[in-house]
């Protein structure tokens, strides 16, 4: 099976980039509900099911709306107004979705248009982005941003329809039209406007998804580049020792240990420091702005920020520079 994406001339000119905080909701949402952890993601998905499944998230609103399987509702990926927008813009463009477009998502899914409450919609979206995705944020948004840059410069250097062309295995461009095989629900311009937005995701390979709805642009969502590298431990030793030289050796140690998201009672048995101490570093590393707060359940979770995964990976880092350049 296969469906196309017939593009004029205006169609290339606005096309565009978008990361999208609502795609990578919804497709790492899709992913958790596999019995089976993915193996690209099993590191997070390990982490991150237990903290879903305490706040019943598995088995709210949003669990109805996204149930896995092919389909999406739509009305939770509403048009980027930017190329990097944010998850209450996001959210703010939900509230507002229509009756008709929200009847048409409830008609397709194991839930009555009744049921859908926006408000505690919205409510249960901002909980699981706070346990599952904003103490990795700084890591995805990197990768994803990574992805947007390598590709808006092949675009200058080649052209928009050799980028086009290279998206996915499934999707292929010829003499002005996109071509996706293997779709059960493509893209056509009879269901969209005019355009294209681009979305490269973490979560969602390794297929590409689609929203087609008039009159805005279609969507088409793409495992971004460097997918399998998004997990790996990142901490440098001679890295860790430099900036145990500026910021102390206690407080190196533990921004070592945030390569994954951790709580301050986990960080002060693996670092051998007391609570007090653990919680006493973080406050300062906190208002250093290179850790953030998150709160899960009765506990605070602390995450690097992009600014000391930069410190603490100066290589990592510099080839990613070094690709968008």
């Amino acid at each position: 099976m296969e469906s196309e994406l017939i593009f004029s001339a205006a169609d290339l000119a606005q096309t565009r980039f978008a990361v999208s905080p609502m795609w990578e909701v919804v497709t790492s949402f899709r992913l958790l509900r596999d019995t089976v952890d993915p193996p690209l993601h099993r590191r997070w998905a390990a982490q991150v099911r237990p903290r879903v499944a305490r706040a019943g998230l598995d088995r709210g609103l949003l669990a109805k709306l996204v149930p896995g399987g092919v389909f999406l509702a739509d009305f939770l990926t509403p048009t980027p107004t930017g190329p990097f927008p944010t998850l209450a813009g996001e959210l703010d463009a939900i509230r507002a979705a229509s009756p008709e477009l929200i009847r048409r998502d409830a008609g397709k899914l194991p839930v009555e248009e009744g049921e859908i409450d926006l408000g505690l919609l919205c409510a249960e979206i901002e909980t699981y982005w706070e346990l599952a995705l904003a103490p990795y944020w700084a890591r995805i948004r990197s990768l994803l941003e990574a992805d947007v840059f390598h590709r808006a410069r092949q675009v200058a250097e080649h052209g928009s329809a050799r980028v086009l062309g290279e998206l996915h295995e499934t999707v292929r461009w010829d003499d002005g039209t996109l071509r996706m095989v293997r779709r059960s629900c493509g893209l056509t311009r009879d269901k969209a406007g005019s355009g294209l937005l681009l979305i490269p995701s973490a979560f969602a390979w390794p297929k590409v998804l689609t929203r087609s709805v008039a009159p805005d642009p279609p969507q088409l969502a793409y495992p971004a580049r460097g997918i399998g590298n998004l997990w790996e431990p990142r901490t440098t030793g001679t890295a860790t020792e430099a900036v145990a030289a500026v910021l102390g050796r206690s407080r190196a140690l533990l921004l070592a240990e945030l390569d994954t998201p951790a709580s301050t009672t986990q960080l002060a048995a693996t670092a051998g420091l007391s609570a007090a101490a653990v919680s006493q570093h973080l406050i300062a590393l906190k208002h250093a702005g290179l850790v953030s707060a998150h709160r899960s359940g009765r506990s605070v979770l602390y995450a690097r920020t992009a600014v000391a995964d930069a410190l603490l990976c100066p290589d990592s880092h510099a080839h990613r520079r070094l690709e968008t350049l």
